[in-house]
């Protein structure tokens, strides 16, 4: 009966472990370089979980606002970075070659020298570094963070480092069509955008200056809605990206437990109000709150003024936001990884 009980124990441990595979993505983002590691169990019906994900914090976009370029310091960092844990995921996680994606973000891509870092990365991994355009990464964002029971009805918004991206799917000829939207403004580009116009580099110079270039700002994205009229007309808009992650871990001073969590603008502009005007709570707070002190880890005090303005700002121009359904999009950071292994799978609805 023992060496029954053990067969059938063997058997379904070889089962398991002969469907299950791992996968790594590693995005090199403007803000800094994530790693995911998913397990696979099935591909045809999006089994998956999420092993591990963690964070380099490597700000490679700085130079774009200056001078168009990446640094050469940052793009040297950043390759260390990938290297470092492209290894880490082939020794300690024992993940084949093939199933390691790795990918630069549509802000790292807008500087002029992006070849620079991905030909470096090629020459130490062998491994091609696509550069995703925001019109894809905004596609790659749909499939992976709304519920596809939602596609038609969404509009979702990921506020990066570089850039401000997004879109939303409509039905046609049977198919779900998707409708990409963006702006060349993120959390970083807006951080040194404003410094640049301060002399004193004061936290109250930067908020008066902050003042001053909202109304760009909102024609920004007044003008980004505008060349897609229907992603005005969403019922459901889902926000991703650092920014939004910083919200709600501030707001909650947790991880979120549910892929969508319900929030509301006036949770932004509350938030916004802190970052401006009382930013010490946020320090005292991130002393007794893990999650809270890694979001400070990440972003300054001038960093969080521009990531809640981008989203308040975003958000405000859409009618009647105060009626709509607004949800942090918890997979927004790994929405491509998964959109890129289960790109040939059989979803509900297809988006293209």
């Amino acid at each position: 009966m023992k060496e029954k009980l053990y067969f059938i124990v063997a058997l379904l441990f070889f089962s398991f472990s002969s469907f299950a595979q791992l996968y790594g993505g590693i995005e090199i983002g403007s803000k800094g370089v994530k790693m995911t590691v998913l397990e696979v169990e099935n591909l045809k019906k999006n089994n998956y979980d999420v092993k591990e994900f963690w964070t380099e914090n490597v700000g490679i976009a700085t130079g774009i606002s200056i001078d168009g370029t990446l640094f050469q310091e940052d793009i040297d960092r950043a390759v260390a970075v990938v290297m470092m844990n492209y290894k880490k995921m082939l020794t300690e996680y024992k993940i084949e070659d093939k199933n390691i994606f790795i990918v630069a973000s549509s802000g790292v891509g807008l500087a002029s020298n992006t070849n620079e870092l991905t030909d470096k990365i090629k020459a130490l991994t062998k491994k091609n570094t696509e550069v995703i355009s925001s019109s894809i990464e905004a596609k790659l964002l749909l499939k992976g963070c709304i519920p596809p029971k939602n596609y038609l009805n969404s509009v979702i918004v990921d506020i990066g480092g570089g850039n401000t991206k997004g879109g939303f799917a409509k039905e046609m000829n049977g198919a779900g069509v998707f409708f990409p939207i963006s702006s060349d403004i993120g959390t970083v580009t807006l951080t040194e955008l404003i410094n640049k116009k301060c002399k004193q580099k004061t936290v109250f110079e930067f908020n008066e200056q902050m003042f001053e270039y909202l109304p760009t700002l909102r024609e920004t994205f007044k003008k980004m809605y505008l060349n897609r009229p229907e992603s005005q007309q969403k019922s459901n808009v889902y926000i991703s990206g650092g920014a939004a992650w910083g919200l709600y871990t501030l707001l909650t001073g947790k991880v979120a437990e549910e892929n969508f969590t319900p929030v509301t603008y006036d949770d932004i502009l509350s938030l916004k109000a802190i970052a401006e005007n009382n930013y010490q709570r946020f320090v005292l707070d991130a002393e007794s709150n893990e999650e809270k002190k890694k979001v400070l880890k990440v972003y300054q005090q001038k960093n969080l003024i521009a990531a809640f303005n981008l989203l308040e700002t975003c958000l405000e121009v859409i009618p009647d936001i105060n009626k709509k359904k607004i949800f942090f999009a918890k997979q927004g950071q790994i929405a491509w990884l998964v959109s890129y292994v289960f790109d040939n799978a059989r979803g509900i609805k297809q988006i293209y």
